[in-house]
Parts: C-alpha cells; structure tokens; sequence
C-alpha cells in the first residue's frame, strides 16, 4: 500500500511542477487552459494520497486548489475570451 501512495504523490508532485511550468511560460490561453486541466488531475492525486494517508491538512488544501484549477480551467477553455 505504501508503494501506491507513494507513486500517487510522485504523479502529484510530477503534474504539478509541469502544469506550472506550462503557466509560468504564457504560451496562450489554450495551453494555459490544459496546465489547469492538469493542475486538476494533480489535485485529485494529491487528495488520493493524503485521504490513503490520513493527512487531513493536504488532503483539505488540494481540494480548495481543485475548486480554484476548475475555475481555471472554466476561465481558460470554457469561456470565450470576451466573456
């Protein structure tokens, strides 16, 4: 089990810094839209980990950062760029 947990955190961790990355480049709203996407998935492994953890602090922070990718993910690929 603590093998799993620990591949889970890795892919977090891995996403993360590549969906920031992505952000911190400004190659447009399209590919700023699919770092929030991948932002989200990040998120999802993260509350994973912490819930197969029980670390409630990270578990509760990632789901705020999930609420706050989605609404990214809303701005950048759902939206029109007037809106």
């Amino acid at each position: 089990m603590e093998d799993y947990i620990t591949a889970i955190r890795w892919f977090a961790s891995i996403s993360g810094m590549i969906a920031a990355g992505v952000v911190s480049l400004d190659w447009g709203r399209r590919d700023t839209g699919w770092a929030m996407v991948l932002f989200c998935l990040s998120a999802v492994a993260w509350i994973t980990g912490a819930v197969m953890a029980k670390d409630w602090a990270l578990g509760t922070q990632n789901v705020v950062l999930l609420m706050i990718d989605m609404l990214g993910v809303y701005r950048y690929l759902v939206r029109d760029a007037d809106g």
